[in-house]
């Protein structure tokens, strides 16, 4: 990472999804400001992966009987 904002010379950085909620990252992120570098993350309790709920609602279509083959693209407000 701090390879990356030499190369880049970026001065803020933003953290989010599921990832964000990594103990190890936050603290990493955060002693990237110690160095100039603005870093803006949400709250832990904000930072949550919803990959139990895609799995789950593949599962109950897949006992559905609801497969889908090789050309299915992905769908962000698929009704479940």
């Amino acid at each position: 990472m701090k390879k990356a904002i030499k190369i880049t010379g970026i001065e803020t950085i933003a953290l989010a999804g599921g990832v964000s909620a990594n103990s190890y990252i936050r603290k990493e992120f955060l002693e990237l400001e110690k160095s100039g570098i603005k870093v803006y993350m949400p709250d832990l309790k904000l930072c949550t992966d919803n990959a139990a709920m895609i799995a789950s609602a593949g599962y109950y279509n897949f006992i559905s009987g609801n497969i889908s083959d090789l050309n299915l693209n992905a769908v962000p407000n698929l009704k479940l």
